[in-house]
């Protein structure tokens, strides 16, 4: 099993995604916020924020919600203090790993994320120390019954993507970065709001953890990241075994 959004995937179906509501509409709030800020405060002029909105609303998150996350960024106060910061590191193994946060606090995500790279074997690094095995993609996510393999993968390929990965959980569709929007647009309209849509590092090649005890220190690392309010989204290079990871999870 590589990757983080697999692992997330084999989590959620084992009562991962039970995290509450409130945490989710939080992380899904500070996006909408810093869109709104980045850009023209109407979705229609400002494709981040669209995507932002699109992904609110496919997380059920209430209309008004989305609207005083606008407002906040639009007026002034809390919404518009958020930082886009992102922090590089190895995790057990060597297993290297991007996070991207939306914080209010600088201080206080750093000292956060470093403790948690240092509690489960890890080393938090400088910028640039891991993000250059990486390449920068355009991610959108369907859940496996939203369509067939097939037609999802004629549908992405026409509208400009560039691979089509589907398994029993997810339809997992890579653009690359510039026609993100155009392909994100193409399939709302055909499928609906993606489970998840955004860009997304992509490894360019995987670390094997075959230890139990490293595979175990890495997914709690990994959760722990994951559960933090700050951050928005955790890359990682790693590959494990199937049964090494079920064993850890279980």
């Amino acid at each position: 099993m590589a990757g983080h959004s697999q692992f997330k995937n084999i989590m959620y179906r084992k009562g991962a995604q039970d995290k509450k509501r409130a945490k989710e509409f939080a992380r899904l709030s500070r996006e909408i916020a810093i869109a709104a800020k980045s850009g023209l405060p109407e979705p229609d002029k400002n494709p981040r924020l669209r995507a932002a909105i699109q992904a609110a609303r496919a997380a059920n998150m209430p209309k008004d919600n989305v609207e005083r996350a606008i407002a906040k960024a639009t007026g002034g106060d809390d919404g518009a203090d958020l930082a886009e910061v992102r922090y590089e590191g190895y995790g057990p193994g060597g297993v290297a790993i991007i996070v991207e946060a939306l914080t209010d606090n600088r201080n206080r995500t750093a000292s956060e994320v470093r403790a948690a790279f240092s509690k489960h074997g890890g080393n938090l690094g400088e910028t640039n120390s891991v993000s250059f095995m990486f390449n920068q993609v355009g991610q959108i996510l369907y859940p496996a019954d939203a369509a067939g393999a097939e037609e999802m993968f004629e549908a992405a390929v026409e509208a400009g993507a560039e691979d089509v990965v589907s398994s029993e959980d997810v339809h997992e569709i890579l653009t690359p970065p510039q026609a993100f929007a155009e392909v994100r647009e193409a399939l709302s309209e055909r499928f609906g709001y993606p489970q998840e849509a955004g860009l997304a590092w992509k490894p360019m090649s995987s670390t094997p953890i075959e230890d139990e005890d490293q595979a175990g220190k890495l997914v709690r690392l990994l959760g722990v990241l994951d559960d933090n309010d700050d951050v928005q989204s955790v890359a990682s290079n790693f590959e494990i075994a199937d049964e090494v990871l079920e064993k850890v999870t279980a």
